[in-house]
């Protein structure tokens, strides 16, 4: 019985320092977010999950009110800490740093997750959810590493190259017989929206 997981990254989100759990989407983010929304409303959800960031769940609330479903908030599908609170990562070295945390997955700043413990504390919510809910078809709201990540555990093709390609937001299809991952759709069309 085929279980299918659909990837909603979150949508356009203004950044602001000191406040990753709570920052919203933009405008242009809100547009986007209802966007996706439409494109998911017919699939047959019947579930949805989240990150407990705002962003990451406020791109979900539109198609959880669409179908009358709660979001359920789960704290191990959060952003990864990327360093301390103190550590200062500058722009131009934040994609570097995420590079090197793919290619070396122990790797961390200070402070910060490397991307094996990221991926399983995610994964660690994604088997079950795809052993208790088989043959479901279930919504996560989610960011672009923890995404990839969790893609990645059962597909190495998922790592930075295709981190650097994936939108704000962004939606894939993914479909699961037991664990294994069989196909991933890319739904969310830039050229549409």
């Amino acid at each position: 019985m085929t279980t299918t997981i659909y990837m909603v990254r979150h949508a356009e989100s203004p950044y602001a320092e000191g406040s990753e759990r709570t920052r919203g989407l933009s405008v242009e983010g809100k547009r986007k977010a209802e966007q996706a929304s439409k494109l998911l409303f017919n699939e047959g959800i019947s579930l949805i999950l989240s990150s407990p960031y705002a962003r990451a769940s406020l791109t979900v609330e539109g198609l959880a009110h669409k179908l009358n479903l709660d979001i359920i908030e789960i704290e191990d599908l959060r952003e990864r800490r990327f360093a301390d609170d103190d550590y200062k990562i500058l722009d131009e070295e934040f994609v570097p740093a995420v590079r090197r945390m793919f290619e070396d997955p122990s790797y961390a700043l200070p402070g910060g997750e490397s991307n094996l413990i990221c991926q399983n504390r995610a994964v660690a919510v994604l088997k079950p959810l795809l052993e208790q809910h088989n043959g479901s078809k279930i919504a996560i709201g989610t960011h672009g590493n923890v995404m990839t990540l969790m893609m990645g555990y059962f597909d190495p093709y998922y790592g930075f190259e295709f981190w650097t390609r994936t939108d704000k937001p962004d939606v894939y299809k993914l479909e699961f017989e037991g664990l294994e991952l069989k196909t991933v759709t890319r739904l969310w069309d830039v050229q549409k929206v």
